[in-house]
């Protein structure tokens, strides 16, 4: 049994002009297709619409990994409305880059996405899943997920006397050569 799946996903980007004092741009994923060819690594992305303020880019083609010990976060995924893939853009540090941005990951996982989410380095969008994506992902998880049974923790009794926490205040104390306190 294959404890994981691959599925490459084009990745569409969006730059839309913007009205700020240091940016021109701003950049957002915006969907995601499924089966996509690769681009060449020197290639320049692919235009697929444009408007007055915008611009759509097939930008990279990633593979959507999907692991077994991972469906819990999967099944999550699923029952939200609609189902997302979330997709990760690095800011290029090359100067002699064409892009200020690039694709770095694609994930079915909110878990996943959440831990980039938390550096605040990537632009980390959730863009939806197409219903293709959707079947795949849910065959993926009907046939790997296991729930895990919980199981509570007892709990250990309290130490009297044996540790630094239990001593008595040390107003309650008398003090030796000091007299006592009445």
């Amino acid at each position: 049994m294959e404890s994981s799946e691959v599925l490459p996903l084009g990745v569409v980007v969006e730059r839309r002009r913007i009205d700020h004092p240091w940016k021109d741009y701003a950049w957002r994923p915006v969907a995601v297709i499924p089966g996509a060819p690769p681009l060449e690594p020197d290639a320049d992305w692919t235009v697929l619409r444009e408007g007055e303020d915008w611009v759509h880019y097939h930008c990279g083609t990633l593979p959507l990994e999907l692991f077994r010990r991972e469906t819990e976060g999967y099944k999550v995924n699923l029952t939200q409305d609609p189902p997302q893939v979330f997709v990760l853009l690095r800011s290029e540090d090359d100067p002699d880059s064409r892009h200020e941005f690039l694709p770095f990951l694609v994930t079915a996982s909110p878990y996943e996405a959440q831990d980039y989410l938390d550096s605040g380095e990537e632009i980390v969008e959730g863009v939806p899943m197409p219903p293709d994506l959707v079947a795949f992902v849910q065959t993926f998880v009907d046939t790997h997920h296991v729930d895990e049974v919980f199981h509570k923790r007892k709990r250990q009794k309290a130490r009297s006397g044996d540790d630094a926490f239990s001593r008595r205040p040390p107003m309650a104390r008398t003090a030796a050569g000091r007299g006592r306190r009445d």
